[in-house]
């Protein structure tokens, strides 16, 4: 009997440390809501592109983490997240203090603002001067935390929407008067309709894009973490934004 407890005991050990191995090669899914380009966008394929996808796979190969990136609305991308469906999620989300109560951020991979969009004809210079105007923005996005903070979260002016292309297409339409969103899909979408501009407010702050995980989740969050320090320090972070944004990538803060 001894030796057969001492087999089984064998076999269970065996078992967990296959089980272990398995976990930590498990393929991870990253949801992105594929339709902020150029963030994440479905090219003609099908196939999910765009900046935060570039950095996603950069950082994955640094960190050895095995990842496939899902269209994930935004709407509902925080209770994927929060339900198992997605293990980490990567979508131009700012991290903000807010959020940070219930979610762990990576160090930043995108310093970012709001931007508004306006007809050519708007006289509007910054976001004061929107007051009485309809404002379109994205549900629960940082567009959407501005407005409210500036003219109260019941204003009925206040339209919300499930993604940039909706409200800048109402936008286009006169469906709003104006919309306020992240200065990369912003300035983005609303050089793809010639009757639009856009208005930068100096009184807006500068924000910060993470990778967000479950909370707790300190063994994913501090691979993804020495994921990004290495593509900063080997030049391909610089080399993706420049790629998607025609720009030399900015000095981010480590935390």
């Amino acid at each position: 009997m001894n030796l057969l407890h001492k087999l089984l005991a064998s076999a269970s050990l065996l078992a967990l440390a296959l089980g272990s191995v398995h976990a930590q090669n498990r393929e991870l899914v990253v949801g992105s809501s594929a339709t902020y380009r150029p963030f994440a966008y479905e090219n003609p394929t099908k196939e999910i592109v765009g900046y935060d996808v570039d950095i996603i796979k950069a950082v994955a190969q640094k960190a050895g983490l095995q990842i496939k990136v899902v269209n994930t609305p935004w709407t509902g991308i925080f209770a994927a997240l929060n339900n198992g469906d997605v293990d980490l999620v990567i979508s131009g989300v700012t991290i903000n203090d807010k959020r940070k109560q219930s979610y762990d951020f990576t160090i930043p991979y995108f310093e970012a603002r709001q931007l508004i969009a306006v007809h050519k004809d708007s006289t509007a210079k910054s976001l004061k001067d929107l007051a009485g105007k309809k404002i379109g923005v994205v549900t629960g996005s940082t567009g959407d935390d501005t407005a409210s903070r500036e003219f109260g979260k019941t204003n009925p002016d206040i339209r919300r929407f499930e993604s940039t292309p909706v409200v800048i297409s109402e936008l286009a339409n006169s469906g709003v008067d104006a919309a306020i969103g992240d200065n990369g899909v912003i300035a983005f979408r609303a050089q793809e309709h010639k009757q639009l501009k856009t208005v930068s407010d100096p009184a807006f702050p500068k924000e910060y894009f993470g990778i967000v995980v479950k909370q707790g989740n300190k063994a994913l969050l501090d691979k993804l973490n020495a994921g990004l320090v290495a593509i900063k320090a080997d030049g391909s972070y610089a080399q993706i934004y420049k790629k998607w944004f025609q720009a030399e990538a900015p000095t981010l803060p480590a935390q």
